[in-house]
């Protein structure tokens, strides 16, 4: 099968031609991100393979119709950003990578929760600087603080398992129980217990109608006066602009987020030399109880290789009219 990808890495290119062994597809990978400018570039393709950032509203699935592409591959989890019904009703399929090592996403967010407790950052760079002084550095123990995790799927069934393993009160919140976590020592609570009693608060749910801005003023003014959050699941989950606030008046305490809700125009790019024009991700930046990754949590080799192989078993059960069990 012909495929074309959008929002091209190098190391996709790496990893989806390691997966395609027996050469049974034919790829073309563009840099760019898919969006109604630049169908066009869509020649004898059969699908298209898109990732978290493009565009794939109504307008774009009549193009992509238009085209005879008849196969839309998410080499991610998250599908926010694919207007279902619309492909549905052009006869387009669509499937995803449900899970690619979860493990990758939850270290991930453990990573930061770390880092911004204990200043890495920080002592890294007086370190460079030879100054070994400790002022400002202090942080606090992880153990026997109570943690509530928001979405206990794959990703957030792994953070409550280290949580756990650190010592915490894990509380979880999400519409289905997770028997087995429930053994292992996690209590599912309502989101307003998560945001009354956590120290330390962890996004891992889908962005849907129903949470986005789940982390908004109202929600923000619920929880504990220093409170860490940590977002590694997608940035439409937080309005930015009230957890800056908060941050500005030392609401929230720290602040870890791989994902961002304008991150389409920013992440995947070097910007180096450059002014940013976005002011909210700009102000963020400032803080020094703030850190910021550029959508890095899947970044590991175990994650790409599942994307890779998981995103091409997809295609494979497609082109032999096999059921998709991926399929959204």
């Amino acid at each position: 099968m012909n495929i074309l990808f959008f929002s091209t890495q190098p190391y996709d290119v790496t990893y989806f031609n390691q997966a395609n062994t027996d050469n049974a597809h034919h790829f073309r990978f563009l840099e760019y991100p898919l969006n109604e400018d630049n169908t066009a570039l869509i020649k004898d393709e059969t699908a298209v393979c898109v990732f978290v950032n493009d565009k794939v509203n109504a307008s774009v699935i009549r193009q992509l119709k238009e085209k005879s592409i008849r196969l839309i591959a998410l080499r991610c989890a998250g599908f926010n950003n694919v207007d279902l019904k619309a492909a549905e009703e052009a006869g387009i399929r669509v499937v995803r990578v449900p899970a690619y090592s979860p493990h990758a996403v939850a270290e991930h967010a453990v990573t930061l929760l770390l880092a911004l407790n204990r200043k890495i950052y920080k002592s890294y760079n007086r370190v460079r600087d030879n100054n070994f002084t400790l002022g400002g550095l202090e942080g606090f123990d992880v153990y026997g603080k109570t943690v509530g995790v928001i979405g206990t799927g794959n990703i957030g069934a792994v953070f409550c398992r280290i949580m756990l393993g650190f010592g915490c009160k894990v509380l979880a919140h999400d519409v289905y129980k997770n028997e087995a976590l429930m053994k292992a020592g996690v209590t599912y609570v309502s989101p307003e217990t998560i945001m009354a009693e956590s120290d330390i608060i962890s996004l891992h749910c889908p962005l849907t109608p129903d949470t986005k801005h789940l982390i908004d003023a109202h929600t923000i003014s619920q929880m504990k006066r220093g409170v860490v959050l940590i977002n590694t699941s997608r940035g439409g989950l937080i309005d930015t602009r009230s957890v800056v606030e908060a941050l500005k008046n030392g609401h929230i305490g720290a602040l870890g987020i791989d994902v961002y809700e304008q991150e389409e125009q920013l992440f995947f790019q070097n910007f180096s030399g450059t002014i940013i024009q976005d002011d909210v991700l700009s102000r963020l930046t400032t803080f020094p109880n703030v850190l910021v990754t550029a959508h890095q949590g899947f970044f590991t080799r175990e994650a790409l290789t599942q994307i890779a192989e998981t995103t091409l078993a997809n295609i494979n059960a497609f082109e032999k009219n096999e059921p998709l069990k991926n399929a959204l």
